[in-house]
């Protein structure tokens, strides 16, 4: 089963180029279950929905409750962000968490949780986006026990292991990803990465990150829950979307994909 997480940079930057990058991206990554940050929605037009039907895959999104945060920044009222997940297989259940944040800093970061009905085995399979002000180390411990907590909460009902991706906005040794990953209660799936590969996810290489940014750093995660079974063992990992597509980038951050056991 592959996997992927790719937080998409909203509408920032030349957006409707880009979406044709990160669909080309896609279908050359060929992934089953993808979890997506910073997705853009306005009116009956989402990324996500354009996205799936473009794939032939299944879709879910959940809208932040402060996209007018968000649009400030942009200076343009109606369009949304969110999360969302697609899928190669139907997704049976869903939900969503409204991680916890002081209430001046709040800009409505949110966990989405789908399940998948892959063959064999239901998928419990969730995509986060936390919050990123580079001094909010304490907000991500907070949201992280929450996350880990909704994990939790949607975990049953199946032999195969939670699959949490997401931007959690920290590098691997923070305090939030420790207290997330806990005593190997989940892994990280770079754990089985190339160790000579790229592993900045926020890479200078890219045009749309500058210094302003700190130095290039991995903040995207895919996170597999711990099973004695061996099912949901990572194979491998690896960057994606981490080059321009015919002169564009696709995001401001490079994917993150693996491909997992499934028996």
């Amino acid at each position: 089963m592959r996997i992927a997480t790719w937080n998409l940079w909203w509408r920032f930057g030349p957006w409707a180029e880009r979406q044709k990058a990160v669909l080309a991206v896609l279908h050359d990554l060929r992934p089953d279950v993808v979890g997506l940050q910073e997705v853009w929605a306005e009116g009956d037009d989402n990324l996500a929905g354009w996205l799936a039907d473009e794939l032939d895959m299944h879709w879910t999104w959940a809208p932040s409750p402060a996209s007018d945060r968000w649009q400030r920044r942009i200076g343009r009222t109606g369009v949304e962000i969110g999360n969302a997940v697609l899928s190669r297989w139907p997704l049976v259940e869903r939900d969503v968490l409204h991680l916890p944040a002081p209430e001046d800093v709040d800009d409505g970061r949110i966990a989405l949780y789908a399940r998948v009905a892959a063959p064999g085995h239901q998928v419990p399979f969730f995509s986060a986006h936390l919050t990123s002000h580079h001094t909010a180390s304490a907000i991500r411990c907070r949201q992280v026990t929450a996350l880990a907590g909704f994990v939790a909460a949607h975990r049953g009902r199946t032999d195969f292991p939670p699959v949490v991706t997401g931007d959690f906005n920290a590098g691997p040794d923070s305090d939030e990803i420790r207290l997330f990953r806990g005593a190997d209660t989940f892994s990280d799936a770079w754990d089985q990465a190339d160790p000579s590969a790229p592993s900045a996810t926020l890479d200078h290489a890219n045009p749309y990150n500058g210094p302003s940014h700190g130095p290039g750093a991995r903040v995207d995660y895919i996170h597999i829950g711990t099973d004695a079974s061996g099912l949901g063992t990572v194979r491998r990992a690896w960057r994606a979307g981490d080059g321009p597509v015919d002169g564009v980038w696709p995001s401001d951050h490079a994917a993150v994909a693996a491909d997992l056991r499934v028996w």
